[in-house]
């Protein structure tokens, strides 16, 4: 069994989308679906692409939900059907302890994803941590001095929505 999780961007553009789910879908070519499990908190973009391509090839998913409330305080009505969809379709969803979605449930979402997996797929461009903790560089960051593997997904032209001028 080869369990693989992610981390990464919540706010890749729509044009970054098709181009990640190419990269991952790649990625995850090289792994036999009926021993692949992925790790996902299914959060809009990087997340729900990476769960959605492990199911695509056939692998399991298992979801990891940082706070009782995650669904009602923290998903937005563009990406509900996609998340009750990705959860309906997991073999597993585990919910943190905590009732509020804030850092310390974060912290604590990424430490199971981190403890769970094998590896770590990162949809990351690069860019060191902002200060919040619990971003996405930040679980790269952690992964690495555990000395998990880390795949950076991060394909050319891809593009954050925060990085465009405004």
């Amino acid at each position: 069994m080869t369990t693989i999780s992610v981390t990464g961007h919540m706010d890749i553009t729509a044009e970054t989308e098709p181009l990640v789910r190419a990269a991952l879908k790649e990625l995850l070519a090289g792994h036999d679906p009926a021993e692949l499990v992925g790790v996902s908190c299914i959060a809009a973009g990087a997340d729900a692409l990476f769960a959605e391509a492990v199911l695509e090839i056939g692998g399991r998913l298992a979801v990891v939900l940082p706070s009782r409330d995650y669904r009602a305080r923290k998903v937005k009505p563009e990406h509900a059907a996609l998340f009750d969809r990705l959860a309906a379709a997991a073999d597993e969803v585990l919910v943190m302890p905590c009732e509020t979605a804030d850092r310390a449930a974060y912290e604590a979402a990424n430490e199971v994803l981190l403890g769970r997996a094998d590896r770590l797929v990162a949809v990351w461009n690069g860019a060191p941590p902002g200060g919040k903790g619990g971003g996405t560089a930040d679980v790269v960051m952690a992964a690495r001095e555990r000395g998990l593997p880390v795949d950076v997904v991060w394909p050319e032209g891809a593009q954050r929505k925060s990085d465009l001028p405004s």
